[in-house]
């Protein structure tokens, strides 16, 4: 079974895929089509022995075709004492990705915060560890062609420009930034995890708006951004007040 925020009683395993197609196609009605791949996040913890079987899942995801993942540490777990095993500190973990996670919970229906959690495309929700579910709302995502077209490429002059549009008006978005680190291999000494050796895979380090977007075409220059040989970015354009995902793209590597 997954494992909850301090034990608090998640939705009902039934619950968990609440869309289908049907629904999707719901959320995203009276939209353009023009594309984008689907954005998996998800919500986890090395402290949580229900999270690695997740945290696997997302490994095999991250170079799947027109899917961006990414991997967000909350801190709710840093200072919760198992036993004789004591309590370990999430080398990844950051207060704003538990906030991301909580404000999906008050957004999306039957939903909660625990860990292993997976949101696709800022609307739906299911258990991270759940492989055949993880796999069907990836399906029935992709199905459905975002309305925000997002590139990213390198600059002339360094970093990357990023090039947002769309065919019809939008409302009022947010353009992100994720950067991430591409894979990290943890020896983890204390907690529920104790002894185990952990593989996470693009673990979000940065998550910043870029700008607030108004629906015309627009061009960010990131002179600034240099990437790593560990390091990835993603840029995501997501419906006001964290809604739906309307685009995104991958940095080239």
């Amino acid at each position: 079974m997954f494992t909850t925020l301090r034990r608090a009683r998640p939705a009902s395993p039934c619950s968990t895929v609440v869309a289908t197609a049907a629904t999707l196609a719901i959320l995203w009605a009276g939209t353009a089509r023009a594309g984008g791949p689907t954005v998996i996040e998800l919500f986890t913890s090395q402290s949580c022995y229900s999270c690695p079987p997740a945290e696997a899942l997302l490994g095999e995801l991250v170079d799947r075709e027109n899917v961006i993942a990414l991997e967000f540490h909350v801190d709710y777990w840093d200072d919760l004492v198992y036993g004789s095993a004591g309590k370990w500190k999430d080398l990844f973990s950051d207060p704003a990705y538990t906030l991301r996670q909580r404000r999906y919970a008050a957004r999306i229906r039957n939903s909660g915060v625990y860990t292993p959690q997976v949101v696709v495309d800022g609307v739906v929700q299911t258990v991270g560890s759940r492989r055949g579910r993880v796999m069907r709302l990836l399906e029935r995502s992709a199905g459905i062609e975002k309305p925000v077209l997002v590139a990213v490429r390198p600059a002339p002059e360094g970093g990357f420009t990023v090039t947002v549009e769309s065919k019809a008006g939008r409302p009022a978005a947010a353009v992100l930034l994720a950067r991430y680190d591409l894979k990290h291999v943890t020896a983890v000494e204390a907690g529920e995890n104790k002894g185990k050796t952990l593989t996470n895979h693009h673990v979000v380090r940065e998550f910043r708006e870029l700008v607030h977007w108004t629906g015309k075409p627009l061009e960010i220059h990131l002179a600034e951004l240099r990437l790593g040989p560990n390091q990835g970015c993603a840029v995501i354009v997501q419906a006001h007040d964290q809604g739906a995902i309307l685009g995104a793209g991958a940095c080239p590597s």
